[in-house]
């Protein structure tokens, strides 16, 4: 196991109230107690205590490299829950707006099969494309929603397909399976109106874990399988940590981090669910026959190694999984317009789904 001995903020957890107090009690690190030099220290259990001194990489756009030369405290207090929600939901409308001058919609917040879902109708949208839709899962830490417009605008734009956000229940208040069973009603629904192989079904986040869950739900109820998935920056296993989640904060090598511990993480969203539950974690899933699938991350996104330890499950299932790693850049970065990797890593989405959708 490795552990960065630096302090940084996953954003998609919720820290323990004994964290909690025990990060009030310390001070962000400043610029003179800041480490200078590389270090690494092996201890009789494997653990890794390092330092890394990285630079921004010239390979990433002007826009990147401003984007990454942003400080954040490495300690600091819990965010509480309903701050957190209500920072993200103004956030989420400011992005909404700096996304429609891009990509010109018309958003429709309705209801399907009883869960309240959010539709995005692109401007242009080809009469050819009217039989289409693809499905969002949103993310947001499963306790917020910082995705149902980030998520949902640019696909919609790019695509010129008609997007629908599942606006499902949240943990704490509603752990799994909640999330799951709404989106899958909504999905059944759609099939009433859309043929399978004209949905695509794809999330980022908590959206793209979500994605990969209900797609083994959904052969679990023998329902037909969409066209094709898109799970951006997830992972497949409750049970068990991956190197980035030791390594990298919300926005990758800034903020706070706490060490990894040992036992199942997330607990406020899997409950008392077994965390190798096939459905809660799709790596102990029979994954055979899902359709073809697009995973996209980034070298410090802090689910990048639960997104490709989902991918290589996917290939070893024999599923058609692509998967897009962007270099340096952290968790989601595809939701910040002004990002040029953020406009190509949309396209590149869109363009998947619209390749595998139905004639």
């Amino acid at each position: 196991m490795f552990r960065i001995v630096r302090h940084a903020a996953t954003g998609i957890l919720l820290f323990p109230i004994a964290l909690a107090a025990q990060q009030s009690s310390l001070k962000p690190t400043t610029a003179e107690e800041a480490p200078q030099r590389d270090t690494s220290y092996i201890d009789a259990q494997g653990t890794a205590h390092v330092t890394r001194v990285v630079p921004i990489p010239q390979t990433i756009s002007p826009e990147a490299q401003r984007y990454l030369n942003h400080s954040e405290p490495d300690q600091g207090p819990e965010e509480p829950l309903a701050d957190r929600r209500a920072r993200t939901d103004a956030w989420a409308v400011r992005a909404a707006a700096a996304w429609s001058k891009l990509c010109p919609n018309t958003l429709v917040n309705t209801a399907l099969a009883g869960v309240p879902v959010r539709i995005v109708m692109p401007e242009g949208m080809p009469a050819s494309n009217k039989d289409k839709v693809l499905l969002n899962i949103h993310g947001g830490g499963f306790n917020s929603d910082s995705g149902s417009y980030t998520e949902t605008i640019p696909i919609a734009g790019y695509s010129k397909i008609k997007v629908v956000a599942v606006l499902y229940r949240l943990a704490p208040e509603h752990p799994f399976p909640a999330a799951v069973d709404d989106s899958v009603a909504v999905y059944k629904e759609l099939l009433k109106t859309y043929k399978p192989d004209h949905i695509v079904i794809y999330g980022t986040s908590a959206g793209a874990i979500l994605t990969g869950e209900v797609a083994v739900r959904l052969k679990q109820l023998g329902l037909p399988m969409p066209a094709a998935l898109g799970i951006f920056s997830g992972l497949g296993d409750f049970a068990r940590d991956g190197d980035s989640r030791s390594l990298f904060a919300l926005r990758g090598l800034a903020g706070h981090l706490d060490p990894p511990t040992d036992g199942p993480h997330d607990s406020y969203y899997a409950g008392k669910t077994d965390p190798k539950d096939p459905v809660l974690s799709p790596v102990y899933a029979d994954l055979r026959g899902l359709p073809p699938t697009l995973f996209v991350t980034s070298t410090r996104d802090m689910l990048l190694s639960g997104t490709v330890n989902l991918h290589r499950a996917f290939l070893n299932a024999g599923v058609d999984a692509r998967l897009v790693v962007f270099d340096a850049l952290p968790h989601a970065f595809w939701y910040d317009q002004e990002l040029p990797e953020a406009i190509e890593a949309n396209h590149a989405m869109a363009d998947f789904f619209v390749k595998h959708l139905g004639k």
